[in-house]
């Protein structure tokens, strides 16, 4: 999967835990230590709506960066210029299609709307729930799997200690940070990250900055 990269307008505060997380992790780990202050004017940033989110990850699967936002422009342009449940659903398979979706995210898509449309999904209830089991929920839905929905509980809910070990940008900048760009198996990555806790999604996006300064929203 592909994040998509949009211009990025800071909010006026970084998450609540932020500086805390940044103070502890740069005690704690000699990388970090140097990264932390060379990104440090730049935070996480979500855009609040769990739909979007959640879309915007189906849309990027396996395709470049650029290819996904060029699908994502015109899947808003059919929408309406807003992309809800209700307006994928009035959307036509072939309209959808037209836009750049493949058929497998076109059903994808319309599972996802369809979930959110029939209040099949506990979305008021997340910020209250566990990581894992908004993990388990959103894993019901067609198309998304665990790293999908690790990505919305970084990106939509903030959760400070996420780590998610499936994405292929993280494992990269452990491997170049860490092991002087030897090639780094799931287990050494974890080991690594295990310095991280409780904080390990803020450590995640500073491994995400060493490669690509631009921070990706979902």
């Amino acid at each position: 999967m592909s994040p998509v990269k949009d211009q990025v307008i800071y909010k006026e505060a970084a998450p609540e835990y932020w500086e805390q997380a940044c103070r502890e992790l740069m005690k704690q780990d000699r990388i970090l230590k140097k990264l932390i202050p060379k990104y440090g004017s730049r935070f996480l940033v979500t855009r609040g709506d769990a739909f979007n989110t959640l879309a915007r990850a189906i849309v990027g699967q396996q395709i470049s960066v650029a290819a996904a936002q060029s699908v994502w422009n015109r899947v808003l342009a059919v929408s309406k210029k807003k992309v809800n449940p209700k307006n994928i659903l009035a959307l036509t398979v072939e309209e959808l299609r037209a836009a750049g979706l493949s058929g497998r995210k076109v059903e994808y898509i319309r599972d996802l709307a369809d979930h959110f449309d029939s209040g099949r999904l506990h979305a008021s209830q997340w910020k209250d729930m566990d990581d894992e089991s908004v993990i388990k929920e959103l894993s019901d839905i067609r198309g998304i799997g665990r790293w999908t929905a690790e990505m919305f509980l970084i990106f939509n809910l903030v959760r400070p200690n996420i780590l998610p070990l499936d994405d292929v940008g993280l494992i990269k900048a452990i491997s170049l940070n860490y092991f002087s760009g030897e090639p780094v198996s799931r287990h050494e990555a974890r080991e690594v990250a295990a310095n991280w806790a409780p904080w390990r999604t803020v450590a995640t996006w500073y491994m995400w900055r060493s490669i690509d300064p631009i921070p990706v929203e979902y």
